[in-house]
């Protein structure tokens, strides 16, 4: 297990380092001078040759990336060139925000996508698995952003149930609750659909594998070995897709951020790209991809836990 553990490690770092170093050098080749917009069109060459240099511009390619991950290695996410403060002040912010929309979008949609997979599976064929199904293919087919435009209409505008803005009054968990209600369930109600789908296609996989036979042979009662047998396995394909739909649910955060006006790091990276301060943009998206690789690799190691074959096969 430990050996298992150190190569999806190795593995998640190397995509780190490609991703960032990718993403460094497309935002860097993008037209358009960053000093421009930043300084305005009023700004002297001299001002502009500066402001390049202190941004690090003025460097080739390769040694911006060089310098970027000598900085990083240091824990130095860099300088905030509009604030004149550190880049992980801004970020370690706005993180926690979005860290509490994700979770609990992944929470809820995870357990009732799980829940409504394995009760559409084990009444297949019937008038429930159809309009399971129907609701399933339904909530995956609703984009995230439309679902945040008509819940804020809905709920929000219309009945008033929900606040519309903010992530609620800072210290008061009740009303930070209350305003996370709308965003959590705009980018995650597709994931119920999607997830609802995936166990139920892999526990009609499951329910015809010899052990489950055996149990049934053994006279087990059929809720045990759906639950208890069956689910362990079918949920193993879930698992795998939630570490990997963590970086939809950041992309969709970002939606959520804007159309909900909350704070978040999907938000500071939006702003950050409007106004080419390219040092948040890559401390921001560093965070957000490292996060994304962590979840990767928890869903891979879950699934080696549930499913030792996983581990065999991947060491062999």
């Amino acid at each position: 297990m430990g050996r298992y553990i150190l190569q999806r490690v190795a593995l998640g770092l190397a995509i780190l380092v490609v991703a960032i170093s990718a993403l460094y050098a497309f935002m860097i080749s993008l037209p358009g001078d960053p000093t421009t917009v930043l300084l305005g069109p009023r700004a002297t060459d001299e001002m502009r040759a500066i402001f390049s240099e202190r941004m690090g511009l003025n460097k080739p390619l390769p040694v911006q990336i060089v310098e970027f991950w000598g900085r990083v290695l240091t824990g130095d996410l860099g300088e905030d060139v509009l604030r004149n403060r550190p880049v992980a002040t801004p970020v370690f912010e706005a993180l926690p925000f979005t860290l509490v929309l994700i979770l609990t979008s992944i929470g809820w949609s995870a357990t009732l996508g799980i829940l409504l997979g394995a009760f559409s599976a084990a009444y297949r064929n019937s008038l429930i698995d159809r309009v399971t199904g129907v609701l399933s293919v339904a909530m995956l087919a609703a984009p995230s952003f439309v679902v945040a435009l008509w819940s804020l209409l809905i709920f929000a505008v219309i009945l008033n149930w929900f606040p519309a803005i903010g992530a609620g009054e800072r210290g008061n968990l009740a009303d930070q609750i209350h305003h996370l209600v709308l965003p959590s369930f705009a980018i995650g109600l597709a994931w119920v659909g999607y997830i609802a789908r995936i166990v139920r296609a892999s526990m009609l996989e499951v329910m015809g594998e010899n052990h489950i036979r055996t149990a049934r042979a053994f006279g087990l009662p059929p809720h045990r070995i759906i639950y208890r047998y069956a689910l362990r396995i079918a949920v193993l394909p879930a698992v795998s897709v939630l570490g990997v739909g963590v970086g939809g649910l950041l992309s969709s955060a970002v939606f959520a951020e804007i159309v909900f006006a909350r704070p978040g790091i999907g938000r500071l990276i939006y702003d950050s790209v409007i106004t080419r301060n390219y040092p948040v943009v890559m401390g921001s998206m560093l965070v957000a991809i490292s996060f994304f690789v962590l979840c990767t690799l928890v869903a891979d190691v879950v699934n080696a836990m549930l499913d030792p074959r996983l581990r065999t096969s991947k060491q062999s």
